[in-house]
């Protein structure tokens, strides 16, 4: 502080002296002035100008002490460090076999500054992409030229990250185990009675509310028999487009009823039922519908069945075969007996502690209540509050209920159960498993996610890899192509090439895009989504029209929907969903199709229908008239010969104006139109059944021989039936 003060008094001194100074020159050039005008006259007044001189000298050296102790006091202050004036280099991290776009990003620079640096090296700029690995000369020569500093780094390892999946707990103690009620599914070829033969177990009417009478989902139900024993059901669709979920039905289940039509006898859903319960080793107890009916033949069902080692007790097998009628309810309870009396055999018993394992058997979106599921408990007790994880969705359960919609507390194994409170809609089949906390299934479903994205990145690798070994042999034959020629004159070629490359025409546009469908999918249900794709992904009739799936998903058609399809050009199909009227009056004036469906082969076959309407259509030769030549001359029309055919007509009549062809012992050998069609002399248009005319055709070096017959036709366009069948 004092420093400071010192500091102040000191230039406060300098200042008044300079001051004083001032003052004092200022009087001293009025005295100059003074004393050169009258010195001679006034000699006393110059002798007072000394004591002046000496106080200006005074005053100076003053001033200059006060400006050397001030320089002083600013030499000492502490300098600050001057900046070099040469900038050091940028220092860019490399490592070996790096790319383009790489070093490109390391520098800090775009890539066709990469480019300009090795334009005149040896290496090939036309070959290099932005993906092109460089050498270590090269990735040298680029920073060398920048003035860049190199700096080698190794590559980095990804680091290994934590399993953090959830998973089935190991096996419990067997003196643990209780009883559990058998799961039993219902298979067999539709319209045999699957659902028919339920209704009547659990007396409702299920049939009734199916579209067309068939199932489009996989039901479950607990059914409580008259001795009080309970059996849990799972009806999965018989129609040959629900082949998938008869599959997931198969796996979750410990017997299964096979249904066969007394009538119908073996069919194709039949052995593929069969195959499902041999893939999960289900035991099979058979069921022989309508029996009822006077053409029922039970004993012709058993026979050929052998043929697929399903052998029944009669026949010296272990299957049993029970003949019954679901439509009057005879011997279901014999049914009932024989299913309980195989699963008292498999001893089926389940540990009903700890948390909860489970299988998604269906899942919807409900506009009141979200995500729903249906489940089967396999393992441990469900209850309201339990947090758990299915594929990629969690829950915390908010509300559970039985098949009938009414609230239950608790699911217990072999149980099957609606549920309430999924953050996400989990995907039928997919594995429940319970969790401690939200916290953790968080974890649990990032970790899964991951999982997915890793594998995803492992195929677009394997994608690009393959591209990029297509891309070079591209260019090796490219670079065949051009032979020796500089890099300049190749440029030049390049362009000139794409110079020549003209935009398709708005009608070859129109052509191209015809042959293109985008369609999007929107089912109730999870499972009925996934059939429709199932199917989609047998298409095999790309050459005619592409089939592109834009987008699928659960619930009613929404506005989304139909922006999405007025983008890509696409239809909508429907599977069970509505589409409200602001939605239909939305697609109507954007000019997109909505089609919604109640039943899957309708789906399917209006789609065949569309695919079909984007196909060119097909010309087809309707016959009008036949004529055989019976003799053959010529004529002469000016300077040249005109061969002629005489003819005779066996069929019809010949049009002049219509289409002909020329026929030789089975083969067409010519196809065009008449110059000319004579009736003795006479030019006519029309020559009918019975009469001999004379002929010549638009081609003069076609000859005619007796034998020979003339076929006179029209064509007419015929819509083009895709070659696309979707197996049913």
């Amino acid at each position: 502080m004092s420093q400071r003060l010192l500091k102040l008094e000191n230039l406060l001194r300098f200042h008044t002296i300079c001051r004083q100074l001032r003052s004092l020159g200022q009087r001293r050039a009025l005295l100059a002035q003074w004393r050169h005008g009258f010195s001679s006259a006034y000699p006393v007044w110059t002798a007072q100008l000394y004591p002046l001189r000496r106080q200006t000298d005074m005053l100076i050296g003053a001033a200059l002490s006060q400006y050397r102790l001030l320089a002083t006091k600013k030499e000492e202050r502490p300098r600050k460090p001057q900046l070099s004036s040469t900038k050091s280099k940028k220092e860019v991290e490399v490592w070996i076999g790096m790319t383009v776009k790489e070093l490109a990003k390391a520098m800090e620079k775009n890539i066709d500054y990469i480019y300009e640096a090795l334009l005149n090296t040896a290496i090939d700029i036309d070959s290099l992409e932005a993906d092109s690995h460089l050498d270590e000369v090269w990735i040298k020569e680029v920073l060398r030229k920048a003035g860049m500093k190199l700096k080698w780094s190794k590559l980095k390892q990804d680091k290994v990250r934590e399993n953090k999946d959830a998973v089935r707990r190991p096996q419990a103690d067997p003196a643990l185990l209780t009883p559990r009620s058998p799961v039993v599914t219902i298979m067999g070829h539709v319209d045999h009675g699957k659902t028919t033969l339920l209704d009547k177990l659990r007396k409702t009417q299920v049939a009734t509310m199916e579209a067309g009478g068939i199932t489009q989902h996989i039901g479950a139900f607990l059914v409580s028999l008259p001795s009080g024993e309970k059996i849990t059901f799972l009806d999965t669709p018989g129609h040959a487009a629900f082949s998938a979920m008869r599959a997931r039905g198969a796996q979750v289940t410990d017997i299964v009823i096979l249904v066969v039509a007394a009538d119908d006898g073996v069919m194709k859903q039949t052995v593929e039922s069969i195959q499902h319960a041999r893939d999960a080793q289900v035991p099979i107890v058979l069921a022989i519908n309508k029996c009822d009916k006077a053409e029922a033949d039970p004993e012709k069902v058993k026979k050929e069945l052998l043929a697929y080692d399903v052998v029944c007790e009669d026949c010296g097998g272990d299957v049993q075969a029970v003949p019954v009628s679901a439509l009057t309810g005879d011997n279901l309870m014999a049914l009932a007996e024989a299913t309980l009396a195989l699963a008292e055999m498999l001893e089926l018993k389940a540990d009903t502690t700890g948390p909860v394992e489970g299988t998604v058997i269906e899942s919807f979106t409900d506009k009141g209540r979200g995500p729903v599921t249906t489940a089967i408990i396999q393992r441990g007790t469900l209850r309201k509050g339990s947090v758990l994880v299915a594929g990629n969705s969690w829950a915390k359960v908010r509300l559970m209920f039985d098949e009938n919609g009414k609230t239950i507390d608790e699911a217990y194994p072999s149980m099957p159960v609606g549920i309430i409170g999924w953050r996400d809609l989990p995907s039928a089949g997919d594995e429940i498993l319970e969790v401690e906390s939200e916290s953790r299934a968080r974890e649990v479903v990032d970790w899964r996610k991951y999982e997915q994205e890793q594998e995803k990145n492992k195929g677009d690798l394997k994608i690009i890899e393959e591209k990029r070994k297509e891309h070079q042999e591209a260019h090796r034959k490219a670079r065949e192509k051009y032979g020796t020629l500089h890099w300049k004159e190749r440029s030049f070629i390049k362009y000139l090439e794409r110079k020549e490359q003209k935009p398709l025409k708005p009608k070859e546009k129109t052509e191209r895009d015809s042959n293109l469908l985008p369609v999007i999918i929107k089912g109730d249900v999870d499972g009925s989504v996934e059939v429709v794709l199932n199917i989609i992904d047998t298409y095999d009739a790309s050459h005619e029209c592409e089939l592109e799936l834009v987008h699928f998903g659960v619930g009613d058609i929404s506005a989304n929907d139909v922006n999405l399809a007025e983008t890509f050009d696409g239809v909508i199909y429907g599977f069970n969903v509505n589409a409200s009227s602001v939605i239909q009056q939305l697609a109507a004036g954007k000019g997109v199709k909505i089609k919604l469906h109640k039943i899957i082969y309708r789906l399917i076959e209006d789609l065949q229908e569309e695919l079909s309407s984007r196909l060119p259509c097909g010309v087809e030769e309707h016959p009008i008239g036949e004529a055989s030549i019976l003799a053959t001359f010529s004529v002469t029309e000016g300077k040249k010969k005109v061969p002629v055919a005489g003819c005779r007509v066996q069929k019809g009549q010949l049009e002049k104006q219509k289409r002909f062809k020329l026929i030789r012992k089975g083969h067409v050998i010519w196809k065009g139109s008449l110059t000319s069609l004579k009736h003795h002399k006479d030019d006519v248009s029309v020559i009918r059944s019975g009469m001999d005319c004379g002929l010549s055709l638009d081609e003069e070096k076609i000859e005619f021989k007796v034998g020979d017959e003339i076929v006179c036709y029209e064509e007419k366009e015929v819509l083009t039936k895709t070659s696309w069948d979707p197996g049913f």
